[in-house]
C-alpha cells in the first residue's frame, strides 16, 4: 500500500432533507439510513482503508460531532479527526487537511470525499480511484471523478468535459470544460442527449503540491489563513488556532473557488453506482422495493392500496398505511414526516419553519 496516498473524510454536513430521522444532532452521515448494520461514515471509512494506510484517514468534523466519530470508528486516533468550530463550507476544510497532512507527508496524494455517499460498485470504486491517484501523482492536475448519467436530474452538478488523450494510461480522463450546478430540467435534458456531460460525484484527487499551488493562485486568502498556524497544526495550540482561523474564513466552496477556475482540471469518467444519497428519493432509488414498490424500513408495517412509497419507522412502531401513492413517510423521535416524494426539495423549508415555530429541540 502506497505510503504517500491520504484520504480526507468531509463529515460535517447536518443532512436536513433526510429529516426527521437525521436531526443537528446526529446528522445522517452518523445513521444507518440504508438498513445495513453500518452507518454512512463507517462505509466510507471502510472503503479508503482498502485505498491508503488506516493511518493516512484524516475525517473532517464538527466540534459537536467528534466524539461520534470516535465512537463510531474503533481505534481511530483522535489527531485523525480535525474538528471545525462552525461550518465553512468544502474550501476552508480542505485548506485545514492541506496543512495538516503536509506536515506529516509533503510528498502526499489524497482523496477528497463526502461521508454520506452511495457506492454499490466497491471494485470498480477502487480501480478508478487508483487510476486517479496514479494520475495525480504524476501530474499538476486537479482530479474529480465525474459520473455517467442516466437521466435528466436536476439536483445535481454537470461537468462538461472536452473529447481529448490528456492520459493515455487511461481514456476516460477528460479535460474539463465547464461546471454548471443544478440545472433546470430541460437545460438537464440537453446535457444527458449531448453525451458530453457528466454528473458531479463531489469526489477530488490531487497532489499536495497541485492543490496548495491552487489555492495559492485562486483562494489566497482563504489559503493564507492557514498557512499560519504551520507551526501549531499537531500541538496543543491547534484548536485554539483553528477557532481564530474559522472566525475570519469566508464560506466558500471548493468547486466555486477553485475547480471553477483552474485551467488544470481534469475529470474521470466513471460508473460505480454511486448516489450521493441527498433526499429521501435518492434512498428510494437504493434501497429494495416490496411487490408494490414500496421501500420499507420498520418490522411492522402494514400497507394497503399503497406503492412506490418511502417508508422507514422504528421497528417498535406498528403503522397502517392506505391510499398513498409515491409518498414519503418517516416517523424518529415522536416526530412524523408525510410528504409527497415530489417535493421533497421543500423539506429544508419544513425544517426552517419547524426551528422558527416549534423550537431548536425538533431539529
Amino acid at each position: 500500500m502506497n505510503e504517500n496516498y491520504f484520504c480526507v473524510i468531509m463529515a460535517g454536513g447536518v443532512g436536513s432533507r433526510f429529516w426527521p430521522v437525521s436531526k443537528t444532532s446526529h446528522p445522517k452521515q452518523f445513521i444507518d439510513i440504508l438498513g445495513t448494520g453500518k452507518t454512512l461514515l463507517q462505509h466510507t471509512f471502510e472503503r479508503f482503508e482498502k485505498i491508503c494506510p488506516r493511518t493516512n484517514i484524516f475525517i473532517v468534523t464538527s466540534d459537536i460531532y467528534k466524539e461520534l466519530v470516535l465512537n463510531q470508528i474503533p481505534g481511530l486516533q483522535e489527531n485523525q479527526v480535525l474538528s471545525e468550530p462552525t461550518r465553512r463550507n468544502t474550501a476552508p476544510c480542505i485548506a485545514y487537511a492541506n496543512y495538516r497532512i503536509r506536515q506529516i507527508n509533503p510528498n502526499a496524494t489524497m482523496v477528497v470525499a463526502p461521508s454520506d455517499h452511495i457506492i454499490l460498485k466497491e471494485d470498480v470504486f477502487l480501480e478508478v480511484i487508483g487510476s486517479a491517484l496514479a494520475a495525480a501523482e504524476k501530474n499538476p492536475w486537479l482530479i474529480t471523478l465525474g459520473i455517467k448519467p442516466n437521466r435528466p436530474d436536476t439536483g445535481y452538478g454537470y461537468i462538461q468535459f472536452v473529447e481529448s488523450i490528456p492520459y493515455p494510461a487511461d481514456l476516460r480522463m477528460k479535460k474539463v470544460k465547464t461546471f454548471t450546478e443544478k440545472p433546470e430540467l430541460e437545460m438537464a435534458k440537453f446535457f444527458l442527449q449531448s453525451g458530453e456531460f457528466l454528473w458531479n460525484s463531489g469526489i477530488f484527487i490531487w497532489s499536495m503540491d497541485s492543490i496548495l499551488d491552487a489555492f495559492h493562485r485562486y483562494l489566497e486568502e482563504v489559503d493564507s489563513i492557514f498557512q499560519q498556524g504551520e507551526d501549531r497544526y499537531g500541538t496543543k495550540a491547534e484548536q485554539d488556532f483553528i477557532r481564530k482561523a474559522y472566525a475570519v474564513c469566508k464560506n466558500i466552496s471548493i468547486d466555486y473557488g477553485i475547480m471553477e477556475k483552474a485551467d488544470n482540471v481534469f475529470v474521470l469518467a466513471s460508473d460505480f453506482g454511486w448516489s450521493d444519497l441527498g433526499t429521501w428519493g435518492s434512498l428510494y432509488e437504493h434501497r429494495p422495493k416490496d411487490e408494490q414498490g414500496n421501500s420499507v424500513i420498520g418490522s411492522q408495517v402494514m400497507t394497503y392500496d399503497t406503492q412506490h412509497c418511502v417508508i422507514h419507522l422504528p421497528d417498535d412502531k406498528l403503522a397502517v398505511i392506505q391510499g398513498l401513492d409515491d409518498y414519503i413517510v418517516v416517523e424518529s423521535e415522536g416526530i412524523l414526516l408525510i410528504c409527497r416524494k415530489a417535493d421533497e426539495q421543500k423539506i429544508r423549508q419544513f425544517v426552517n419553519d419547524v426551528r422558527d415555530m416549534k423550537g431548536e429541540k425538533y431539529i
